[in-house]
């Protein structure tokens, strides 16, 4: 079904990366030698949903068609009929969305997703492996015929934090040209959080003074402070750490098979991901400590997120139109992270929306947002399923409709 999605902004129109802003990219890290309710997590009862939605959402189809977030304009005219794409290859997961311009909204026409693990093994050796890159580049043509069949006008494809620390990155996106036809190109962290920003902060609460923004990725997670204004937010400050929920996972190596062994590594990661925060939470408390004493926002755009909100919710299975823009309380996250975190591996592929692909990394992503939520201690958390795609769609509509930017159509070609 087509979806009509909210605009986001001006944001939109800057073509670069995260503007006068100083790089806040950490090092990598060394690498180591309605139906009945399917009931709680084991543990521990949850505690009773409480249910409440952002202003750009609503429950029964997500964002409202037609809906205008306070304050917020511009059109996306583009000519009619003609269809943009995103493709977004991160560390885990190959996304793709096309979508038409309608008015003030956009409509998504397609969309594809599937978990690819891309960055599997990459903590280890430092490149992306044969089977990776093999089940990246599958998932890769299914999206190089979506463009065919849709009539794609303008297309913008982009590789995030796999590509950019493997040895063999630059080599792997010249194989996806060639053989499928798309043009990768492997974007900064500075350009990561902005089309991540631009995506989703519709979904913000609204009210007076900074708001975070972040993005739990399979090898990195990116930290954004905003200020929310009458059109565009105003980027105040970010962080981006090597820690996804694959890379973290990765490099704390197999889970022990005891509830110490697993809280031990739970530990671990923690301190882990802390230290990497250190400075973006100095910075913060240094720069903006005087806006403190308000009620903080907080929104999350992440599989993370997304699934913690699921079992919130004791979603017998995911439901975007549930999830997206879903406002949770923090604390009853963190209860379901550390719940999630004494599970074994067996006990949480049985968990409803987590499954066998998410059993081993999602403790990795607990791991992260309770740090988050450490540093900025919200009462409540937005929920996003919406980010980089979304926030590459705005731009691109951009461009499309002020004839600006660099972005090629994809040229097809026949697999090899």
């Amino acid at each position: 079904m087509a979806e009509a999605l909210p605009p986001a902004g001006g944001l939109g129109e800057q073509q670069g990366g995260l503007a006068g802003l100083t790089d806040r990219t950490a090092p990598a890290p060394p690498r180591p030698a309605p139906a009945a309710p399917p009931g709680p997590l084991p543990g521990g009862p949850s505690p009773e949903p409480a249910v409440t939605r952002a202003p750009g959402a609503n429950a029964a189809s997500g964002p409202a068609p037609g809906a205008r977030a306070p304050g917020r304009s511009g059109a996306l005219s583009g000519p009619a009929g003609q269809a943009y794409a995103a493709i977004d290859l991160g560390t885990n997961n190959c996304r793709l969305l096309i979508a038409r311009p309608s008015g003030e909204n956009f409509i998504v026409v397609d969309a594809f997703s599937r978990v690819v693990r891309l960055g599997e093994g990459l903590a280890q050796t430092g490149r992306l492996s044969d089977a990776a890159m093999e089940r990246a580049l599958a998932a890769l043509h299914v999206c190089a015929e979506k463009l065919r069949r849709r009539n794609v006008h303008l297309a913008r494809s982009v590789a995030t934090e796999a590509c950019r620390r493997a040895t063999n990155g630059a080599e792997f996106i010249e194989r996806v040209r060639r053989e499928t036809g798309i043009v990768l190109d492997i974007i900064t962290a500075q350009e990561e959080a902005r089309l991540a920003v631009l995506g989703c902060h519709i979904l913000l609460e609204q009210g007076d003074g900074p708001a975070m923004i972040f993005d739990i990725g399979g090898g990195s997670t990116e930290l954004v402070l905003i200020e929310t204004g009458p059109a565009i937010p105003r980027i105040l400050d970010w962080q981006s750490v090597p820690w996804g929920v694959v890379s973290l996972s990765e490099t704390c190596g197999h889970e022990g098979a005891t509830a110490a062994e697993r809280a031990a590594r739970y530990h671990a990661m923690r301190t882990m991901v802390n230290e990497s925060f250190a400075p973006f939470a100095t910075r913060i408390m240094a720069d903006h400590g005087g806006f403190l004493d308000q009620p903080r926002r907080l929104l999350g755009t992440s599989g993370t997120v997304t699934t913690l909100a699921s079992l919130h919710l004791d979603l017998p299975h995911y439901d975007r139109s549930m999830v997206d823009g879903l406002i949770v309380p923090t604390e009853a996250m963190r209860g379901i992270s550390a719940r999630l975190s004494g599970l074994s591996p067996e006990e949480r592929r049985q968990v409803p929306c987590i499954g066998k692909e998410r059993a081993d990394l999602v403790v990795a992503g607990c791991a992260i947002l309770e740090s988050i939520l450490d540093i900025w201690p919200a009462d409540r958390l937005g929920v996003a399923d919406r980010g980089i795609r979304e926030g590459i769609l705005r731009s691109l509509m951009a461009a499309g409709i002020h004839g600006v930017g660099t972005f090629r159509r994809p040229r097809h070609a026949a697999r090899s």
